[in-house]
């Protein structure tokens, strides 16, 4: 399997089955209101973390390197959009997922070494999908904990799993 794909399928599974799983959970356990309730100025709230994931995966995976215009505007993901509700959100994720497919679609093997300059960073096309990917990770565990702490319950995410169980070498 070649390095592309290999990479593309991490992404897939981390970011689309993983972290938008968990993303869509939480959402299924907030209110309208939780969604953009802010515990204080430091911490952006639920709706602003996943607008903030949108904008800075179309910046770095569909404009850094599917070459669209890039329009975003950061500041503008952590402000408050109380009109901005959970079905809207979800929208901006599927869409994303569409656009972030046909983009990788479209990238070869070259495309991952060449270097690209997004933010004010040089990195290279695999480091792109990395960062991406990482960034996705950790603001699902934001997501997750504003999550719990809003509604006091668990999210379940591992429920049908048995977590405890060993290693076995072959």
């Amino acid at each position: 399997m070649l390095t592309k794909e290999l990479l593309f399928d991490q992404f897939e599974k981390r970011v689309f089955d993983e972290s938008y799983t968990r993303i869509f959970k939480c959402l299924t356990m907030l209110s309208e209101e939780q969604l953009w309730y802010q515990v204080n100025k430091e911490i952006p709230a639920i709706g602003s973390l996943i607008m903030h994931l949108c904008g800075n995966a179309r910046q770095w995976i569909l404009s850094g390197l599917g070459g669209v215009p890039d329009n975003r505007d950061r500041d503008l993901e952590f402000q408050v959009h109380p009109n901005i509700k959970k079905s809207d959100l979800i929208f901006l994720l599927e869409n994303l997922r569409v656009n972030i497919r046909q983009t990788f679609e479209e990238l070869n093997e070259k495309d991952l070494v060449e270097n690209y300059q997004i933010q004010g960073f040089t990195e290279t096309g695999f480091s792109v999908v990395v960062h991406v990917l990482e960034h996705f990770t950790y603001h699902t565990g934001q997501i997750t904990t504003l999550t719990k702490l809003h509604t006091n319950l668990a999210t379940g995410y591992y429920d049908s799993f048995n977590l405890n169980q060993l290693n076995h070498l072959n």
